[in-house]
C-alpha cells in the first residue's frame, strides 16, 4: 500500500508512474478530493480516460478498487446489499429439524454485500477506490439514494444495524453526460470535465500504451483522430479508440499511415456507419496529405 500523495506534484507523479498521462488541472482536483476526503465527480465525452483514473488510483495506492456499473432501472438492493433467501430458509428449517428452536438469519452469514456496502469496509491496506461508472444511466431515485450514502458514509439494514466506514472510501464517480446530474449530488463532490488531450498529451499517452506503434505512427495517428474530432461525426473517437487503432496498425507492420490500410482498418476507430462512409477513401487521402504536408513544413529544431 503506497501513502496517499501529499502535494499535487506527487500526484502528477503518482499518475504517471501508472501510465496516466493526467493533466495539471487534474491532478489538482484529485489531490484535493484525498486530501479533503471528498468524492470527485468527472463528466466528459466517453472515451477520454474518465473510468481508468479510478483503476489507475486504485493500483498506484495499493487499494482495493471496487466498481458500481450504474445502467437503468439500477436499485438500492442492486448496490447496497441482499439477504440470501435460500440460504435463510435452509437455516430455519435445519433449526426446526436440529433443536426445534429458531435460526438467527440475519446476521453476516446470510448477507450479501454489494458494492456500496462492501466499499463502506476498510481492509488493511486501506480504504478502498469506489468507481461509481456512467450515473447518467441510472435513474434519478437512484440519485437521491446515492446522495444519503454520500452524506455520511453509512447505511443502516433494518434487520441488523448501522454499518459506518471507519475510514472513507476513495468515490470516483463518472458520467457521459446523457442527462444532467441533480445539483444536490454535484455539490457533495469535486468537480472536473476530462476532455480530450492536446495532441501532445494523446502522443506521449499512445507511447506509453501502444508501445508496438513507433514513433511515426503514433504521431499520425494522433494528428489523424485530432483532425477527426473537429470534423462533423456522429460520434468522434475517444483516446480509448486511438490506442486501439496504433495498436491495431503496428500488428500490422505499419511504420507510417497509408491510406489503403487506414481505409481497411476504420471500424476499429469509428463506431457508426454514417462517419466510416464520411471519412472513408478521398477523405482519409486529403487527411494524410494535410498531415504529410504539415510535418514537412515544421522548422527542425
Amino acid at each position: 500500500m503506497s501513502a496517499l500523495p501529499t502535494s499535487i506534484d506527487e500526484t502528477e507523479t503518482l499518475l504517471a508512474g501508472a501510465d496516466y498521462v493526467a493533466d495539471r488541472s487534474l491532478a489538482t482536483v484529485l489531490y484535493l478530493a484525498l486530501k479533503l476526503q471528498r468524492p470527485l465527480f468527472l463528466e466528459g465525452e466517453a472515451g477520454v480516460g474518465k473510468t481508468e483514473i479510478a483503476k489507475v488510483l486504485a493500483a498506484a495506492l495499493g487499494r482495493k478498487l471496487i466498481r458500481l456499473q450504474c445502467y437503468e432501472g439500477l436499485d438500492q438492493a442492486s448496490a447496497l446489499y441482499e439477504w440470501n433467501y435460500a440460504a435463510q430458509m435452509l437455516a430455519i428449517r435445519q433449526a426446526e429439524a436440529t433443536t426445534g428452536g429458531e435460526a438467527n438469519v440475519f446476521s453476516e452469514h446470510f448477507l450479501i454485500k454489494r458494492p456500496i456496502l462492501e466499499a463502506l469496509e476498510t481492509p488493511l491496506e486501506g480504504a478502498p477506490v469506489l468507481l461509481i461508472d456512467e450515473l447518467d444511466r441510472a435513474d434519478e431515485a437512484f440519485e437521491a439514494f446515492l446522495l444519503e450514502v454520500l452524506s455520511d458514509f453509512q447505511v443502516t439494514i433494518p434487520e441488523y444495524g448501522t454499518i459506518r466506514a471507519t475510514e472513507p472510501p476513495i468515490v470516483i464517480i463518472t458520467t457521459n453526460r446523457t442527462r444532467e446530474i441533480h445539483d444536490a449530488l454535484k455539490r457533495r463532490c469535486l468537480y472536473h470535465w476530462v476532455d480530450y488531450p492536446t495532441m501532445a498529451r494523446e502522443r506521449e499517452i499512445v507511447r506509453r500504451k501502444a508501445k508496438g506503434a513507433g514513433d511515426r505512427l503514433a504521431s499520425e495517428v494522433v494528428a489523424f483522430v485530432q483532425m477527426l474530432r473537429h470534423g462533423d461525426l456522429f460520434k468522434p473517437p475517444g483516446v480509448a479508440e486511438t490506442l486501439d487503432w496504433a495498436q491495431a496498425l503496428a500488428e500490422l507492420d505499419q511504420m507510417v499511415l497509408e491510406p489503403g490500410i487506414a481505409d481497411d482498418t476504420l471500424g476499429v476507430l469509428l463506431k457508426y456507419q454514417d462517419d466510416i462512409a464520411k471519412v472513408r477513401g478521398s477523405e482519409v487521402q486529403r487527411m494524410i496529405d494535410d498531415i504529410r504536408t504539415s510535418a514537412n513544413a515544421r522548422p527542425v529544431a
